[in-house]
Parts: structure tokens; C-alpha cells; sequence
């Protein structure tokens, strides 16, 4: 008699067969970490954090977020990076989703707690690779009552939907600005700034995060962005900021990585 298998049963052995690769294949840039959980189950306790990102919705990133320790943080110049993620089945098969792995942004700063040892509570301790995971993230590779699962994961490119956003804060004199919803490489490496009056781009300097500031009097000008991502790759969004902008406006561009 001819073998009929069921589809279901198929997929189910290609996506296993799929992870089982992941964790064989060191070569192909997979590294080790631990991963962990915050948030809540609706993830509205990850909104905000260290990279400068206000809603994760209105920024493009909604709840495959994680917040990176010391080591992978990089003193904000990781914000908006993409890491696919698994969890590692051959240490601990009892809490893992087989099969199933997520690609998640950095979004937030995971804080060394000095007073507890690395491999007891102080996760997030150098020089540990370690991201804390938005809950719903979390929950797609492992089971909740895990808590702290081993992880294998590598840097990836990001996929993001519609074009980069440019949110004006600061004040005259200086200009800080939020650039969100990054595609590509999704972290930042440069970024200048020109306004309409001038044909020269000055270069302006990370402040914190995801915010890169000029102390240069724009307004009253539209404002063009010259933006490098960490591969080298450069893209420029020419008058994206009307003339009219005030601080604390946002405004999306129709260009991406």
C-alpha cells in the first residue's frame, strides 16, 4: 500500500528539523545567551526604556522587544537591531517550544545587578549575553514557568513596514531626534542633519539611545537626514520635516532600509 503522510505531521518535523539546524549550525553565526521576561503579558510594561523609544506600537516595533545586557547593548548603539532568537532544546528540552523561534528588536537596556551573582539573578551582569525578553516574545520559544531559559541567537536584518520616523524633541539651539522604525541593518552607526537654508550636512552625535542631537538653530526650515546604517549601507530622506515642524512632532518618511 502507498504511504499517505499527514500534512500537519510534516510541517511539524521540518519546523523541528529547522531548530535542530539552528542549534548544530555554529558556523552559521549562532552564539550563546540566556534569555528571561518582563513586561507583563500584554508587554505595555516594556514601552519606553533606555533606547528612547516611546510606544513600541506608534515606533514599529510592538511586543517582539527585548531589553540587551551590558555586553550586547553596546552603550545604545544596538537600538533597533534584530536578533532572531531560539531556544536551546538540547540543554533544556523540557521548557522550550520546539520548532519555534522569533526575531526581536532591541528596544531597551537590560541593568547589571552587582549584588547577585552572574548565574544566580544577576542575568544581566558582564560580561553576560543575556536579553530580557518582552513576555509575549518570550512565550514564543519557551514555556512561562521557565522563567530563564539558555538561548541560541544571531544578528539579523530588520523588516519593517512603511518608512523611518524622525520625532523632533529638544528645544531652539538643539535639536534631539528620535529615529524609529529602522529597516535593515536597524541599528544606526551615523546620521546628519541639513536644513533647507544650507547645502552643507552637518554630522550630529548619538545623545542617548536612538536620539541623535545637533545644536544648530533649524527652525523654521525643513530638514533633510542623511542616515548610515551599522553595515555601511546609507540612505538620505530629503525634506522629510516640513518648515512648520514644532517640538514633540513626528513625521514618516517614504524611505527605508
Amino acid at each position: 500500500m502507498t504511504k499517505i503522510f499527514c500534512l500537519p505531521i510534516v510541517v511539524s518535523f521540518l519546523l523541528t528539523m529547522l531548530c535542530t539546524n539552528m542549534i548544530t549550525s555554529a558556523s552559521a553565526g549562532w552564539m550563546q545567551a540566556h534569555a528571561t521576561f518582563y513586561g507583563g503579558s500584554d508587554a505595555s510594561g516594556t514601552m519606553g526604556g533606555a533606547c528612547g523609544y516611546g510606544d513600541l506600537y506608534t515606533d514599529g516595533y510592538k511586543t517582539n522587544t527585548a531589553a540587551l545586557s551590558t555586553a550586547l547593548f553596546n552603550d545604545g548603539k544596538s537600538c533597533g537591531g534584530c536578533y532572531q532568537m531560539v531556544c536551546d532544546a538540547t540543554k533544556v528540552p523540557q521548557w522550550c517550544l520546539k520548532g519555534k523561534w522569533v526575531t526581536i528588536t532591541a528596544t531597551n537596556f537590560c541593568p547589571p545587578n552587582y549584588a547577585l551573582p552572574n548565574d544566580n539573578g544577576g542575568w544581566c551582569n558582564p560580561p553576560r549575553p543575556h536579553f530580557d525578553m518582552a513576555e509575549p516574545a518570550f512565550e514564543t520559544i519557551a514555556i512561562y514557568r521557565a522563567g530563564i531559559v539558555p538561548v541560541l541567537y544571531r544578528k539579523v536584518g530588520c523588516r519593517r513596514s512603511g518608512g523611518m520616523r524622525f520625532t523632533m524633541n529638544g528645544r531652539d539651539y538643539f535639536e534631539l531626534v528620535l529615529i524609529s522604525n529602522v529597516g535593515g541593518a536597524g541599528d544606526l552607526s551615523k546620521v546628519w542633519i541639513k536644513g533647507s537654508k544650507s547645502n552643507k550636512w552637518e554630522t550630529m552625535s548619538r545623545n542617548w539611545g536612538a536620539n541623535w542631537q545637533s545644536l544648530t538653530y533649524l527652525n523654521g526650515q525643513s530638514l533633510s537626514f542623511r542616515i548610515q546604517a551599522s553595515n555601511g549601507k546609507i540612505k538620505t530622506a530629503v525634506d522629510v520635516v516640513p518648515s512648520y515642524w514644532q517640538f514633540g512632532q513626528s513625521f514618516k518618511s517614504n524611505i527605508n532600509f
